[in-house]
C-alpha cells in the first residue's frame, strides 16, 4: 500500500540524514562518517526494503523511473515523502546536538572542500552517484542478492572514502536538502541536485546495458 512506502521511505531517509549529521557533529573522522552513512542506508534498507524497496534518495528513485524498473507516480511519491524525511533528520539531530554543536560542524552540509573547483565536484558527485545506483540497480533489481542491502551501504562507504573531503559526497539530494533547510544555507545546494541525478541516471542506464536485459521492476526487497 502507498501510505506504507511513503511511511518507510520518509524513515529510512530520516535515519540516514539524523546519523550522518550527527556523526559529522560528533568529529566521528572521515571513516566514521563513512561508515555512518553506509550502515544507516544498510540497516534501513533490511530493515524497511520490503515495504518500498529501500530507495531514500530521490536521484535513486529519479533513475529507476527514467530506465523502466519503476513507474513515475511512486517516483513522484516517493520524493516528497524522502524530502520530508530528509528535513525531520535534520531537525531532529539539531535538537539532539544542539545550535552550536551543529554549527560548528556546518550542520552537516555536504560542502566543497579547500581548492575543489565547482567543476571538479560537480564530475566527483556525478561519479560517485554513478557508482551507487549501479550498484543499486545491479544487486538490488538485476541479481536480487540476499545482501542487496549491505553490498549498497558498503558502497557509499567507499564513495565517501573517495569523494567526502572533496564534496561531502552526497550522493543524494535529500542529504543535502535537510540540512539546508534547517540552516538556510542554500549555496551551491543546485550542484547537490543536479550532479546526483545525472549521475544516477548515469549509473542506472550502464547498469541496463551491461545486463543486457529489458527493466524489471524494482523489487519489493533490497535485501
Amino acid at each position: 500500500m502507498l501510505p506504507q512506502k511513503l511511511v518507510a521511505e520518509a524513515v529510512g531517509t530520516f535515519a540516514l540524514v539524523f546519523i550522518g549529521v550527527l556523526a559529522i557533529a560528533n568529529n566521528a573522522g572521515l571513516l566514521g562518517v563513512a561508515f555512518a552513512h553506509g550502515l544507516a542506508i544498510a540497516v534501513m534498507a533490511m530493515a524497511l526494503g520490503t515495504v518500498s524497496g529501500g530507495q531514500f534518495n530521490p536521484a535513486v528513485s529519479f533513475a529507476l523511473s527514467l530506465t523502466g524498473h519503476q513507474d513515475w507516480r511512486t517516483t513522484l511519491a516517493f520524493v516528497p515523502a524522502q524530502l520530508a524525511g530528509a528535513a525531520l533528520g535534520a531537525a531532529a539531530a539539531l535538537g539532539v546536538a544542539g545550535l552550536a554543536r551543529l554549527e560548528a560542524a556546518g550542520f552537516g552540509l555536504p560542502a566543497l572542500g579547500s581548492g575543489v573547483s565547482v567543476g571538479g565536484g560537480f564530475l566527483a558527485e556525478v561519479i560517485a552517484t554513478a557508482f551507487l545506483v549501479l550498484v543499486v540497480v545491479k544487486v538490488a533489481i538485476h541479481q536480487r542478492h540476499v545482501l542487496g542491502g549491505l553490498i549498497v551501504g558498503l558502497t557509499i562507504v567507499a564513495d565517501i572514502l573517495a569523494a567526502g573531503p572533496l564534496t561531502g559526497a552526497a550522493m543524494n539530494p535529500a542529504r543535502s536538502f535537510g540540512p539546508a533547510l534547517v540552516s538556510g544555507e542554500w549555496g551551491a545546494h543546485w550542484l547537490y541536485w543536479l550532479a546526483p541525478l545525472l549521475g544516477a541516471a548515469l549509473g542506472a542506464l550502464i547498469a541496463n546495458f551491461t545486463e543486457g536485459l529489458k527493466p524489471r521492476p524494482v523489487p519489493e526487497a533490497m535485501n
